[in-house]
């Protein structure tokens, strides 16, 4: 019996030879927002290892929108040409370069995890970060400046800018990232949304940030290449953004014309309550592709080859990305194609450790 997991997905004009996808992965490894090594080899160790679409990491539109002072930028031309030689490896892989464009709101301004996480005053090489109000993520930590209309214009804008030069640097696909905590995902969830303009209030106020980022995105990112959109289905703490609020979401961004909904979940609040174990996320993907029809990644504790058959063999998401599993094994698609009895091609350098 074929492997579901190994048969194509074509999305638009770009075929993914599997639906094995690395998961955008913060490195903590750039200066002033420049890909450098590392990123290369990371990234095109994952391609030759077998997946079908790469994710670059939560890349920043604007300085202040990085996590860290170490985040990945595409902010400024000359950023995009170390990332043009990584996709160009990617590709000659056979594998589709893709690229999460964020901003990181309230949750901008921390040290590496190496570092403690902290966040960062402006002695230790920090910044002033911005949210929907002036409310910060813990209790301790300074209060971000609430965006007027010209901080939310200047978003917009950012992420228009960086989409054009994501085209440039040869990117195949392109991933909006409204999750985690992060600006987009403050905008849509009422426990940091307490705004009482036209951005605030009712669902379809706190929805309007990300709408304007996918249009502008879709200004200058071509019709014919995939456009994803990543959520957070559940905030997992009472009161807060909900599943039944991320299928009118998807809903509404399938009429606009994103292709897929990488369906992640919380990361907006400290006091959140996560019932961690093997798939728990993948209900959200389910449910959302059930409702609404649209194609969605899975991901969430998906570590071996025949969970993550199942997962598409039956219909519950149409690809599934994997993170941490990724990062013990960069062969993952290799791997997983032998526990499968999957016949792929490897890369003719390793081809004689396929048997």
């Amino acid at each position: 019996m074929s492997s579901k997991l190994f048969s194509p997905l074509q999305i638009k004009s770009i075929t993914l030879k599997n639906r094995i996808t690395i998961s955008p992965m913060c490195q903590y490894s750039a200066q002033d927002g420049f890909a450098n090594d590392w990123h290369l080899v990371h990234l095109g160790s994952r391609a030759s290892g077998g997946a079908g679409l790469i994710i670059q990491e939560a890349t920043s539109v604007s300085p202040e929108g990085r996590i860290s002072p170490e985040d990945l930028g595409l902010w400024k031309n000359e950023q995009i040409e170390k990332m043009q030689q990584i996709n160009q490896f990617i590709i000659s892989q056979k594998s589709v370069p893709g690229i999460q464009l964020a901003h990181a709101g309230r949750k901008a301004s921390a040290a590496s995890p190496w570092n403690g996480s902290r966040k960062l005053d402006a002695t230790q090489g920090g910044w002033d970060t911005v949210a929907p109000s002036a409310v910060a993520y813990h209790d301790n930590e300074k209060s971000p400046v609430a965006l007027d209309k010209t901080g939310i214009q200047k978003v917009v804008c950012d992420f228009q800018l960086a989409t054009k030069r994501a085209v440039e640097a040869g990117f195949q696909v392109l991933e909006i990232h409204a999750a985690h905590g992060y600006l987009l995902h403050q905008f849509l969830s009422p426990l940091s949304n307490f705004r009482t303009d036209a951005y605030g209030g009712t669902f379809e106020n706190r929805i309007r940030l990300t709408l304007e980022v996918v249009e502008s995105v879709q200004s200058e990112w071509p019709d014919n290449l995939p456009l994803f959109v990543r959520i957070s289905a559940t905030d997992w703490a009472e009161g807060g953004w909900n599943l039944e609020e991320s299928v009118q979401l998807s809903k509404i961004l399938k009429e606009k014309g994103v292709d897929l909904i990488d369906v992640s979940s919380g990361g907006l609040v400290s006091h959140q309550q996560i019932p961690l174990g093997p798939n728990y996320q993948v209900p959200f993907a389910e449910s959302i592709k059930n409702e609404t029809g649209i194609l969605t990644g899975a991901v969430g504790l998906i570590t071996d080859a025949v969970q993550a058959e199942k997962i598409v063999a039956t219909g519950k998401a149409d690809l599934v990305l994997f993170a941490r599993e990724s990062l013990r094994n960069p062969n993952l698609g290799l791997t997983f194609a032998h526990d499968l009895n999957a016949d792929i091609q490897w890369p003719e350098q390793y081809e004689r450790a396929k048997i």
